[in-house]
């Protein structure tokens, strides 16, 4: 079933409600079910790939810099500019889909970005004239937008919730203090403005994975015999 969502457009929203709105699409308890995903991870630490901390940050590295994150990052900046010019953000959505390598990454984005949607309703969505089915990233980029908030910052926020949720996902898969997941995410703070910025200046042409072993591990997932996450 399509969803359909209207949101104002508020060019002057102030920053400081931009921020609490962030902090609230983002957070843990925003309903999206982002807890229910390790988006490959778990078979990564099933197969001894991600044993410890310093393993751990090296697949997250390599994932907002050059695998599926990095793209979700791409997708959201132009679903953003799209957005933010009134325009239609349906194509990126096909393509953020289409993008999806594995059963599973299809559900984990396409069932958040939905979950997303129904939630947002609470800041003054109307039942009309939005766009279908949406990935994750095009959702939030979508409706960061139209409600004003900036881009870069916005970026910045859905990183840092994306690797946030994984690393809570890995310290009880592998398992790490909840100490050194939190070390890990101060560790990677350059990480995630770097992207942001860079992100923010990207285009489509810039999407593309070199995280082989993360997608790998994702199709695995799937026929794994016991399992915590859904991804």
């Amino acid at each position: 079933m399509g969803i359909i969502i209207t949101i104002t457009h508020m060019t002057d929203l102030d920053p400081n409600a931009a921020l609490l709105r962030l902090m609230t699409w983002l957070s843990p308890a925003f309903p999206v079910g982002a807890f229910s995903y390790s988006h490959g991870i778990e078979r990564a630490v099933h197969d001894g790939l991600i044993h410890d901390k310093v393993s751990l940050q090296d697949w997250l590295v390599d994932l907002i810099q050059h695998g599926s994150v990095w793209n979700d990052a791409v997708l959201f900046a132009a679903s953003w500019r799209e957005s933010d010019s009134g325009g239609d953000v349906r194509e990126t959505a096909e393509l953020g889909e289409a993008m999806a390598g594995s059963k599973e990454r299809h559900m984990e984005t396409m069932l958040q970005g939905n979950a997303f949607l129904q939630a947002i309703g609470h800041w003054g969505a109307k039942d009309s004239g939005f766009a279908d089915d949406m990935p994750y990233p095009v959702a939030v980029a979508a409706i960061a937008a139209r409600n004003g908030v900036a881009l870069e910052p916005a970026i910045a926020a859905f990183l840092h919730a994306v690797l946030s949720n994984l690393i809570q996902g890995a310290v009880r898969l592998v398992p790490l203090g909840q100490s050194q997941g939190v070390a890990l995410m101060a560790e990677l703070e350059k990480q995630i403005l770097t992207i942001a910025a860079r992100a923010v200046n990207s285009r489509l042409d810039d999407l593309g994975s070199a995280a082989i072993v993360s997608d790998i591990m994702a199709m695995q997932h799937e026929t794994q015999y016991s399992r915590v996450f859904r991804s």
